[in-house]
């Protein structure tokens, strides 16, 4: 460890006091300064009063628990890095811990090479690029255009304008507009999310400005609304291209005069609340073909920050790739460290029309099918890349059935007509695979006139994989 991590102030949070003492032990040995707390509460007074570089919380503690903890160091000016402790089988926790802003987590039974392992790499910030005014920002990248993306979140984010977040499908754009909450003002307020496009506009309005008991067909009970949630913090409209010209007329009155009415009320509500949108449409040119209200345009459109696709800054794809594999490593079971160069070189050729999600997704299926230290190139190939290399020809018009089939006579062959091997890298259980291969069977023997008796290579193939 270096010199300055081992200046480093660290806070630990459990309430077992054995872990706390163990833990403890481990990094004093190492030099750091550690503060123990044995609830979330007193870690919360000790991050009231202290400065910390890292925090290491446990899940699950009485009163206040490690979410609680990870949020109130998250607030605080410098905010230092937080590692979650879970047990095995609370992964979802840790998992959205992550999406929160936690650094990373360790799956609790763990030795000391693993807490030390984890403690350097939180300290000296390992595949994430970090701003220097912002410490703690969970933005993967180091190319040029995710600079320039993280320049325009430092900017934004102390102000309390309207941001408008452009980009295809799975760049990253919540994790954006969360990141700008974070470095907000209002970081310690709440975060509201709304996904527009996975609801009509019915209940999109019930959903955003609450309703009265009895103000339709279902309503048993009063219920607040999205904006009311937020009122003081941030509210996400996520996609906000999908929602009809009536509801854009309401959530432009919100933006103009901070004021809406539940549904079957006649009292009106003020709101203080910062509003960030996303989309992956081009909203100028659904306003020029009068889908979108140009006034709601031009409000929401204060402060645009455009997000790259990753096929624009395939500089980044090591560190994310890095990044991945230390978020899903415990979450997987694996104990892959990295990847071959041949996986790497299939990784930065493709061109991830579902941007950082359909490599994310990669990686973990990755871990999941690979059997060694590193991931090889048989272990992360794309389908979408098999068929553009030419090992998958599937023409226009052809079915989705005929299409499943071909994908999993290619995978059969690709692993030597092993089904195991092969139900794990369609993502599948062996039972269904071999239930696949008895339809197919049976469909290309019935296919077949009656006075033939020889099997073609197909047939062969089926019942040699049965």
């Amino acid at each position: 460890m270096s010199r300055t991590q081992q200046a480093a102030r660290i806070l630990i949070a459990d309430d077992e006091k054995l872990v706390n003492d163990f833990l403890n032990e481990i990094l004093a040995r190492k030099g750091f300064a550690v503060d123990q707390a044995l609830d979330g509460e007193a870690a919360i007074r000790l991050l009231e009063r202290n400065t910390y570089d890292l925090v290491l919380t446990d899940k699950k503690m009485p009163g206040r628990d490690g979410m609680e903890v990870l949020r109130a160091a998250l607030a605080c000016r410098p905010s230092p890095r937080v590692v979650m402790m879970t047990a095995y089988g609370s992964v979802e926790c840790a998992v959205e811990s992550m999406k929160i802003g936690a650094f990373d987590y360790i799956m609790k039974p763990f030795d000391a090479d693993q807490v030390e392992e984890v403690v350097v790499r939180a300290l000296s910030g390992t595949a994430e690029c970090r701003m220097p005014s912002c410490p703690g920002v969970s933005i993967v990248g180091s190319s040029e255009r995710m600079r320039d993306v993280l320049e325009l979140v430092g900017v934004v984010a102390p102000t309390s304008s309207t941001v408008l977040i452009m980009g295809e499908t799975g760049t990253g754009k919540e994790l954006v507009a969360r990141e700008i909450q974070r470095l907000s003002k209002r970081g310690n307020r709440p975060f509201v999310r709304l996904n527009c496009a996975a609801l009509p506009d019915g209940l999109i309005e019930s959903e955003l400005f609450g309703h009265e008991k009895g103000a339709f067909t279902g309503a048993v009970r009063t219920r607040r609304g999205k904006f009311e949630l937020a009122d003081g913090g941030t509210i996400l409209l996520d996609e906000i291209g999908e929602i009809g010209i009536h509801m854009q007329a309401k959530v432009l009155r919100v933006l103009q005069e901070k004021e809406f009415e539940r549904i079957g009320a006649h009292e009106t509500r003020t709101v203080d609340v910062r509003i960030i949108t996303t989309t992956n449409k081009d909203l100028k040119a659904e306003t020029e073909a009068g889908r979108f209200r140009e006034d709601l345009y031009y409000r929401l459109n204060v402060f645009p920050i455009d997000l790259p696709p990753l096929r624009e800054r395939k500089d980044d794809i090591p560190v994310l790739v890095e990044h991945f594999i230390h978020t899903y490593r415990g979450l997987c079971n694996s104990r892959v460290r990295g990847v071959t160069d041949d996986a790497m070189k299939v990784l930065m050729d493709h061109d991830w029309p579902g941007n950082v999600r359909e490599l994310e997704n990669c990686i973990e299926r990755a871990l999941i099918i690979g059997q060694g230290d590193v991931i090889g190139k048989e272990d992360i190939i794309p389908p979408a890349s098999l068929a553009r290399k030419g090992k998958l020809s599937l023409d226009p018009g052809t079915s989705l059935r005929e299409m499943e089939k071909m994908l999993i006579l290619k995978t059969l062959e690709y692993t030597g007509w092993n089904r195991t091997t092969a139900a794990r890298k369609l993502g599948v259980s062996t039972r269904t695979l071999r239930n696949k291969l008895k339809i197919y069977r049976e469909e290309d023997i019935s296919s077949q006139p009656e006075e033939m008796s020889v099997p073609g290579p197909d047939e062969e193939h089926l019942a040699f994989a049965r």
